[in-house]
């Protein structure tokens, strides 16, 4: 089986995570660890202004099934449990969040050489129901993305979106927010060897009739550090300089200046990820 056209939320994710992964203004920690059984214990903390949130998570892998529960400084308890190749091509996810009892949902994907399918749907009496596929290949895909609310009547989410992808860019059309907002990305692959990218969004809001245009770039200056820069129609200048300094441990420091007030402080974020 191909690649074929992947799921709904893959379309425009290059250009998304080019252009707004790891640029923060916060300050995180994670570390990992694995237990003889090999369950893996990540704690993680964040530092929000003067607000500071801490979560305890950990993962099961047995054969095809993957189970994730994490704890939060909130009491809450999230549950995911994976079960992949049920069938060929076919992924079941249950999750809950506990003490919630209608958070409890129930989703389905499936991945096909021409097709990429996901529905999900809330185990309440009148549930949320979710729906989204991609049709195409590894060019042309042309997707949509709806939600129902059974308790309503009505449709709370009706999104589509176009793709097109070479082996060298990836271009995109989405209509969004009830076909309130038009949003084109564009991904461009420079060179594979030092992983240089360039990137672009550009969002039309119809009944706002606002724009907002971001363009990004990224960079390897050596085959563990990497470089991020973007700026958008508001004037805002964004960089990132993430070093990995031993297998899977990252170290991320990102940095946003208003460049049409330079007189205010520039927003510093710090994130470091630990993994033996």
């Amino acid at each position: 089986m191909g690649k074929g056209p992947g799921l709904y939320p893959d379309i425009g994710k290059k250009a998304r995570d080019l252009l707004y992964r790891d640029y923060q203004g916060d300050h995180k920690f994670s570390v990992t660890t694995y237990a003889a059984n090999g369950v893996a214990i990540t704690s993680s903390g964040s530092k929000k202004g003067d607000f500071f949130l801490a979560d305890v998570s950990t993962k099961l892998i047995n054969k095809n099934i993957t189970t994730d529960v994490k704890v939060d400084t909130n009491s809450k308890l999230f549950t995911t449990i994976t079960v992949d190749e049920a069938a060929p091509g076919l992924k079941t996810i249950f999750s809950f969040i506990a003490p919630d009892q209608k958070s409890g949902k129930v989703e389905l994907q499936y991945l096909h050489e021409y097709a990429g399918i996901s529905t999900s749907i809330g185990l309440t009496a009148s549930p949320i129901v979710n729906f989204s596929g991609v049709a195409g290949n590894n060019t042309v895909s042309l997707g949509t993305d709806v939600s129902f609310d059974t308790a309503s009547g009505n449709f709370t989410k009706y999104n589509a979106a176009l793709s097109f992808t070479s082996t060298d860019l990836i271009a995109s059309l989405i209509l969004n927010d009830k076909a309130d907002t038009l949003t084109a990305s564009y991904y461009h692959t420079v060179s594979p060897l030092t992983n240089t990218a360039v990137g672009a969004e550009l969002s039309h809001g119809f009944s706002s009739n606002e724009n907002s245009l971001t363009i990004g770039s990224q960079h390897l200056l050596d085959p563990l550090t990497l470089v991020k820069a973007r700026v958008n129609n508001a004037g805002i200048a964004s960089a990132v300089l993430q070093h990995e300094w031993r297998p899977k441990s990252l170290f991320t420091i990102s940095g946003e200046v208003d460049t049409r007030a330079i007189e205010k402080s520039a927003k510093v974020g710090l994130a470091i990820a630990l993994k033996p």
